[in-house]
């Protein structure tokens, strides 16, 4: 028998080299599997809490117009309408709006393509704000106070311009007031990877470096310096009250796939965007941060000047969500308070 031959070493190296390929072409592909048959930890139940001591209660309504889904907690008080943000709903409207909840009311209904709100309830401006008011005639509720937040903004200015004897008080939290002719909805791809595999690498990131997804939100909703962006990073991942709201609000925008109907239909409504500030007769307050990079400053400028009811608090060197999340949170929302409690029906 002759001996066993060795493969030239050219074979060798090849051998090598595809074993070391699919070392790292398989890795990949094993992370993928892993993160598609992963649930990514997003907590649905309608009955659960947002914050320590801060639970939601989703129910239907069916109206007239068609289904909402909302929460409404508190006994006592005044009713403050809750109007969340792109990437949001019902959810994020409660906890937005928490801090009120000693106060008033809170009515947070997520806006039609969110959670459990089918687009079709309503997708132009008007028809959202129609569709607001039926709510409001479902539960019996004659007047509110409106708390609209970024994209929400839009849908409350026209809720007030249609239905002024329904509200008796409107704030809006860098809101959104002029159109964006260029505005678009994003690619089925980008969509589509959002609604599987993103999502999960967000929340995997977010449970090993909370650091890395506060900086990469500031970059989004900032034109902070790099020495303010440090300083605000290490103020909300420090302190204790404010790392735990920007943790639940990252979850309020999760899974994607619930949230991206209303997201997407809320750009394509801001193309040809024309509110009708001149109907508001309700008071308003306009409060907008300087250094916001996710709507310009510009946007609550001009509200402002179209709204004959309106005053204003302007928020220096605060970004989109220094409202809730910058070291003078509480100073401003004491002037939101101050606003409704003035004008509370």
């Amino acid at each position: 028998m002759a001996p066993p031959t060795h493969p030239p070493r050219r074979h060798r190296l090849r051998r090598a080299l595809v074993a070391a390929l699919s070392i790292l072409v398989g890795l990949p592909v094993l992370a993928a599997v892993g993160l598609t048959l992963w649930d990514g930890g997003v907590d649905l139940d309608p009955q659960r809490e947002l914050l320590p001591g801060v639970a939601i209660n989703l129910r239907t309504a069916d109206t007239d117009l068609g289904p909402v889904e909302y929460d409404l907690s508190g006994d006592d008080g005044p009713v403050v309408l809750s109007v969340h943000a792109g990437l949001g709903g019902a959810d994020q409207g409660r906890l937005f709006a928490n801090w009120l909840h000693d106060e008033f009311r809170i009515l947070s209904p997520s806006r039609p393509g969110y959670l459990g709100t089918p687009l079709r309830s309503g997708r132009t401006l008007a028809e959202q704000a129609d569709l607001l008011a039926a709510l409001l005639d479902e539960l019996d509720i004659e007047q509110v106070g409106v708390f609209a937040v970024s994209a929400g903004s839009p849908v409350a200015y026209t809720f007030a311009a249609r239905h002024p004897g329904r509200v008796w008080g409107l704030v809006s939290i860098s809101g959104v007031s002029l159109p964006n002719p260029d505005a678009a909805p994003g690619s089925a791809l980008r969509s589509a990877f959002l609604n599987s595999i993103g999502q999960k690498l967000a929340k995997l990131t977010a449970s090993i470096s909370l650091e890395s997804i506060v900086a990469g939100t500031l970059d989004e909703t900032s034109t902070f310096t790099e020495e303010q962006k440090a300083q605000r990073v290490d103020h909300i991942t420090h302190t204790e009250d404010v790392r735990l709201f920007f943790t639940a609000m990252f979850d309020t925008t999760f899974p994607y796939e619930k949230r991206m109907p209303g997201t997407r239909n809320d750009t394509l409504q801001t193309r040809e965007m024309r509110l009708a500030f001149d109907r508001i007769a309700a008071p308003v307050l306009v409060m907008h941060g300087d250094r916001d990079g996710d709507v310009p400053f510009e946007h609550g400028e001009h509200a402002v000047a179209q709204i004959r009811a309106a005053r204003h608090q302007w928020m220096p060197e605060e970004d989109h969500l220094g409202f809730w999340l910058g070291p003078r949170a509480e100073e401003w929302q004491q002037v939101v308070r101050a606003f409704l409690r003035e004008h509370a029906g």
